[in-house]
């Protein structure tokens, strides 16, 4: 009987070794040994594609934020898209040229290059300012009341974000025919195409739908804030939490300010904005080159304004506001604090007694609501391998 039962132990293990070296086999094969063989000419992409799951920290659930999920492949496909310079007229710029990793999604100047070396009309938005852009982006996701792209909500979806960026003359100019064609002339698409769509036709809706779903993958949820709010059950009620046993005095310090002073715009858990367009009295007369997004609508009560967005990453994305005007957070306090003009939009919130908002901070709250910013900072975020260059 020892012998027997000793027998069926090797031999259950011996099973065990099987599967999994089946296993192995068939993880290793997911892209064929040729498919693989062409990515790993020009891609650093894992035998195994990469997961693009969202898990939202307890207080951004609690305020009903809930990504949707992406297709993997999808996403996978969508990242070399979002970075491949190749769809662009002169083969130097790609949607990562503008928003930038390490930079939270963002770009260091006020008005990042295009092709040809041209300017782009606005400063880029950092894509890590928001938690998750499938939580409350997009109105094919979120009906009408969802935030839109672009700095004068333009944009109902991120498909047409997507297209908006790769066919604007200051951006990357192409016509979206061109960007077909650009794809299909790359070797490394055709394994990927298959994988995401079953065939590798290439149409404008496919790249457009495989950028969407790597941008709706992204987020920003992971940061000092992130972890103190989530130990809080019920933070969706931040005006009864502005101490966070985490922080130092001078963070909490911060947090008051900011619950405050700029919650009511921005958003008390750095999750959705509370308003989708605003003028915060940048200049007391609207500029008439760019008139926000009165310029979309038709409605003069929205010229002069610009989207609000959250304030994830804030550290990492200077310069600031739409048009990059100022260089440090310091400057952008300090015009909350003493600069604000009478602009005939500007926002109640932003009004004391029919006039402009002053907040009279001293030294020691100005360096406070700073540091209190800079736990807004998601290293996972700017970090993450599988939102990063894949191109070799």
């Amino acid at each position: 009987m020892k012998k027997i039962g000793t027998t069926l132990t090797l031999f259950g293990a011996l099973m065990m070794l099987v599967a999994c070296s089946k296993k192995a086999d068939f993880d290793y094969h997911y892209y064929s040994p040729e498919e693989f063989a062409t990515l790993s000419q020009y891609l650093n992409l894992p035998d195994l594609p990469d997961e693009y799951i969202v898990n939202f920290p307890a207080h951004l659930r609690s305020a009903g934020l809930f990504p949707r999920p992406v297709e993997r492949d999808k996403a996978v496909l969508g990242r070399v898209l979002f970075y491949d310079t190749k769809l662009s007229k002169d083969g130097t710029i790609a949607c990562a040229s503008c928003h930038k990793q390490e930079l939270g999604f963002g770009d260091d100047v006020a008005f990042s290059k295009g092709v040809y070396d041209r300017s782009t009309a606005r400063n880029s938005i950092a894509l890590s300012s928001v938690s998750n852009f499938s939580a409350y982006y997009g109105t094919d996701l979120n009906g009408s009341q969802a935030i839109r792209f672009f700095w004068d909500n333009r944009a109902e979806t991120a498909a047409e974000q997507s297209q908006g960026s790769l066919t604007n003359e200051r951006e990357m100019d192409m016509h979206m025919d061109e960007v077909v064609a650009a794809v299909q002339s790359q070797p490394y698409y055709s394994p990927l195409f298959k994988k995401a769509f079953g065939d590798d036709y290439v149409t404008a809706d496919r790249v457009k739908e495989s950028i969407s779903n790597f941008v709706n993958a992204m987020g920003s949820y992971q940061s000092k804030f992130d972890d103190e709010a989530g130990k809080i059950s019920g933070y969706n009620f931040p005006s009864t939490y502005t101490n966070f046993s985490g922080f130092n005095s001078q963070q909490n310090r911060g947090l008051q300010l900011y619950q405050s002073n700029c919650a009511s715009c921005h958003s008390p858990i750095m999750g959705r904005p509370m308003l989708f367009n605003a003028s915060n009295g940048l200049n007391a007369v609207t500029d008439p080159n760019d008139l926000g997004v009165g310029a979309i609508t038709g409605n003069s009560q929205d010229e002069g304004t610009f989207k609000v967005p959250t304030l994830r990453n804030i550290a990492l994305t200077a310069p600031y506001m739409h048009d990059g005007r100022f260089k440090t957070l310091e400057e952008v306090i300090e015009f909350y604090n003493s600069g604000i003009q009478d602009h005939p939009n500007l926002h109640e919130f932003l009004r004391v007694n029919g006039t402009p908002q002053r907040l009279n901070l001293s030294n020691d709250d100005k360096q406070a609501l700073i540091a209190f910013l800079n736990t807004l900072t998601d290293d996972h975020a700017r970090t993450d391998p599988k939102f990063s260059n894949p191109f070799k």
